[in-house]
Order: C-alpha cells, then sequence, then structure tokens
C-alpha cells in the first residue's frame, strides 16, 4: 500500500474529465444544470416569471421578512484586541449600509440557486471601507468552465472576467458542488405554479361556458357571405349586449349548458397553492390556515425556524468567507477574521430556568453571584439571613453562649474564613451538578444519577475544612469563658 498522500484535486470539473458535461471546455460559459431551466432556453426569465404568482410571492415574503425580522451583531473570531478592532470596523461598515435591505435581495438566491452583489470600495482616513453594496439581476452573470464569475455585456453577451475581491456571491441547492449555478427553489415550484396557472385559465373558460349558455344561430340555404357574418357578429354581441338585430329568415336559439359543479378546478387550485407553500416554507400552516391540526404547532415552529436559520447561514456564511475577509486582511492584517450573524435562537424562558434552580437550591446546591448575574442580568448580592426565633415568636434567636460579647465579631470571622477556603471546593461541586443536570433530560434522572456523582466530590476536604472551623470555634468559646470566669 502506497504511503503518498494525493494533494491534488483529482475528480475536477475543469479539466474536461467531468463525463456528465460533456465536451464543456472550449466553451465561453458553462450550461447551468437545471434540466427544467435547459430544457425551456436556459433563461432565467422563466423563473422570474414565477415570482408574479400571490401564492409564491407571500409564501417567499414570509421566509424573507422572517429573516431580516431577526436581529443582527458582529462576533470577533478571537480574543486579541486586534480581532475585536476588526469586529468593530465590520459593524461600523455594516451600520452605515441597509443591510437588511442588501441580506433580503441576496436571499432571492436560494430561489433562483444563486446570488451575486457587487461591493463598491472606497479609502476612508487610510482605510479601505465598503461605500455600498448593490444586489445584481442573476441572469446578468455566468459561470466559465473552470467556475469563475463572468459578466455578460452587450459587447461580450457570452461574458467577461470580473475583478478579483470585487463581486460576493453564494449558490446553494442542488445535490453536488460541481454546478456553480446552484439549483434554486423555483425549478421545484415551476410545475405546480404552470398546472395552476393553466387550471386557472380554462376554470375561466368553464365559467364563462357554464354561466352564460351558449348562442346558436341558423341561416336559411342561400344566405349570403355577408349575412352569415351579420349573423355572427350578432351572436358575438349576445354576451355583452341587451339587444341585437339579425336578418329576417335567421333564428337565433340560446344552448344551455347541461353539466353543473366546479369541475375540481377550485381543489386544483388549492393543492398547487399547498405544493409552492411546502416547497418554500416547509409547511402549509401558515398559509393554508390549518395551525393546530393533529397538534403539530411546535413541529411546524420548529421546520420555520430550522429553515431560517438555514438561510441565515447562507448569506451571512457567504459573506463572512468574503466581503468581510477581504475588509479584514486590508485594513487589520494578521487579525482573525469576525462573523456578521443574525440571532434566531428563542429567548430562553428564564421562569422555567429559575423553577430548575429552585430544585437545586432545595436539593442544597447554592448557585454564585457569575452564575445569578450571567443568567438573570442586572446586579446581585447575597442577602443576609435573617435570625430566626423560638418556633411560634418572631424574637431574634440568641446568640451562643461563648458569642457575647466581641466574641460575635470572632465568630463572624470564622464563618467568612470557612467561607472563603471552601469556595473552591463548593464551586467545584455546583459546577459538576449544572454539568450534570445539562447532561440529563429530567430532574428524575438527575436524582438517580446524583449519588454516583457525590461519590466523586472532594466531600473530605469540605469535612476537613468543617472540623478545623468547628475546633476554632469551640477554643474561642472556652476562651471566652475562661476570661468571664
Amino acid at each position: 500500500m502506497s504511503k503518498r498522500v494525493e494533494m491534488n484535486e483529482v475528480a475536477t470539473t475543469l479539466d474536461g474529465r467531468d463525463i456528465t458535461l460533456g465536451y464543456v471546455n472550449s466553451l465561453p460559459l458553462l450550461p447551468p444544470g437545471d434540466t427544467v431551466l435547459a430544457a425551456r432556453g436556459g433563461s432565467l426569465t422563466i423563473y422570474e416569471e414565477l415570482l408574479r404568482d400571490d401564492q409564491v410571492a407571500a409564501c417567499l415574503a414570509q421566509r424573507r421578512l422572517a429573516l431580516v425580522g431577526a436581529d443582527w451583531e458582529v462576533v470577533p473570531g478571537g480574543d486579541k484586541r486586534r480581532d475585536k478592532a476588526a469586529a468593530g470596523f465590520l459593524e461600523e461598515q455594516l451600520r452605515r449600509l441597509n443591510w437588511d435591505d442588501i441580506t433580503d435581495k441576496m436571499l432571492f438566491g436560494v430561489f433562483f440557486g444563486y446570488a451575486v452583489a457587487e461591493v463598491l470600495w472606497a479609502r476612508d482616513a487610510g482605510r479601505i471601507v465598503v461605500a455600498d453594496i448593490r444586489v445584481r439581476r442573476q441572469r446578468r452573470f455566468g459561470f466559465a468552465p473552470d467556475g469563475s464569475l463572468r459578466l455578460l455585456t452587450m459587447a461580450r453577451p457570452l461574458g467577461e472576467p470580473v475583478p478579483d475581491r470585487k463581486f460576493w456571491h453564494y449558490r446553494t441547492g442542488g445535490s453536488h458542488g460541481d454546478d456553480p449555478y446552484g439549483i434554486g427553489l423555483a425549478q421545484a415550484l415551476y410545475w405546480p405554479v404552470m398546472f395552476k396557472r393553466h387550471g386557472m385559465k380554462f376554470w375561466l373558460i368553464f365559467l364563462e361556458k357554464f354561466g352564460m349558455p351558449t348562442a346558436k344561430g341558423k341561416f336559411p340555404q342561400g344566405a349570403s357571405p355577408e349575412d352569415r357574418t351579420r349573423l355572427l357578429q350578432a351572436l358575438e354581441a349576445i354576451q355583452t349586449d341587451s339587444g341585437i338585430a339579425i336578418p329576417e329568415g335567421m333564428e337565433v336559439d340560446l344552448i344551455e349548458a347541461a353539466r353543473s359543479g366546479t369541475a375540481d378546478y377550485a381543489a386544483l387550485q388549492e393543492r398547487m397553492d399547498a405544493a409552492i407553500a411546502k416547497v418554500i416554507l416547509g409547511q402549509t400552516a401558515s398559509t393554508q390556515g390549518t395551525p393546530g391540526k393533529l397538534g403539530n404547532e411546535t413541529l411546524q415552529t420548529e421546520v420555520r425556524r430550522d429553515i431560517i436559520k438555514a438561510d441565515a447561514d447562507l448569506v451571512c456564511g457567504s459573506f463572512n468567507r468574503q466581503v468581510a475577509r477581504w475588509l479584514t486582511e486590508w485594513n487589520f492584517p494578521g487579525a482573525a477574521t469576525p462573523r456578521v450573524r443574525r440571532v434566531i435562537e428563542e429567548p430562553e424562558d428564564l421562569k422555567a430556568r429559575a423553577e430548575r434552580d429552585k430544585t437545586i437550591v432545595d436539593m442544597g446546591f447554592r448557585p454564585s453571584i457569575k452564575y445569578i448575574t450571567e443568567t438573570y442580568g442586572g446586579e446581585w448580592s447575597e442577602a443576609t439571613q435573617p435570625a430566626v426565633g423560638p418556633a411560634g415568636t418572631d424574637a431574634p434567636r440568641p446568640p451562643a453562649a461563648f458569642a457575647e460579647g466581641d466574641s460575635a465579631a470572632a465568630a463572624d470571622r470564622l464563618a467568612d474564613q470557612l467561607e472563603r477556603e471552601s469556595a473552591p471546593v463548593t464551586d467545584a461541586m455546583i459546577d459538576q451538578a449544572r454539568k450534570l443536570l445539562d447532561e440529563v433530560e429530567s430532574l428524575e434522572e438527575f436524582a438517580d444519577r446524583l449519588p454516583e456523582l457525590v461519590g466523586t466530590m472532594d466531600i473530605d476536604r469540605i469535612g476537613e475544612l468543617m472540623g478545623k472551623a468547628l475546633t476554632a470555634a469551640d477554643l474561642t468559646g472556652q476562651y471566652e469563658v475562661s476570661q468571664g470566669d
């Protein structure tokens, strides 16, 4: 067996070795791999027509608006000062632009299979900045057999090379990565929209045919062509005019259609609308009015969130790999590339978290101030525990005999010292419990596994500290008693 590691690409599509493409190396542009598009001329105009459909427009708007409605943020690529400076610079650039509108237009790449935007660079205070990002129409571009982007112009309709680091583009869809055009939602939407449109056309003919009787005219033998023309014009006028005139000797009858019903045209339209909604949104509840059916609201919400997150990752990820990286390399050499992202995750239910934390506290664990602040926000400090008097009274509990006078301060100092020395051990125990709680799926499972966890905790160290504290307290009390005598 050879130990040599092959570093070169073997199944490349750039050297004419792809048998599925045929001989394309001599072509200036690579043809799209979309079979529906190729069978209808290869122009994206047929897909642009689909956007005029009411169901396509409504469903696509839901998907787009859900994405741009989510907040966005820029995350530093590292912890160094230069990394954070690069992130702040990128955020400043995006806030100067209409980032939501740019994202919205770039998302149409999911529909067509790919999207292209031109970045307009400028210089400001010695740095390269983004003056604007303009999303271009997809069919103005093509791809060469080597996968490079080409701009189609009047002078060069077969495409001209574009400058490096000038155009931000991405592709999506398809079952492989060999087609730079990608496969968009439009391919799956083409037939449902076409069936719906043709069904609507025949439905209108049906309504006209069976909503108004068909006029029949009779003319006697030997009628002249002019008389026949006048009769035909009279029959056509019946559809709109309240009165007509026909030549003498000719007759007009109305033929009533015997058929009734809708001929299932409405069912066809509903079925095609449902198919369109499932292609774009993954479900039909938000467009067909069927939420709650079979109790699947949660599942539909999760499907919608997954689609929105995938869209956000696609657009933001391609931006980070291209525009964000270019800006960082030009202006902050050596810095880690920051990432712009959309915040799609639902906010945590703090009420449920608080109930879970209370359960853990009742089991004998105490959360740290850091955990409380990070989880619930705001500023916190530990509350002073009030003294509890005898049962049934509100009077405070009297201090221990050895804790009179100055001994109370000594006891407080001992308690503070015990808390400081035991904090690392108790914090580690709490972290272990919290980690276990994140791993289990229920509190019952947590309770079952807790004894095993306790066996791994440093209980001996806690006992040692408690023993020293009790010994010190006992000695302090004996000293105070001896002094009192």
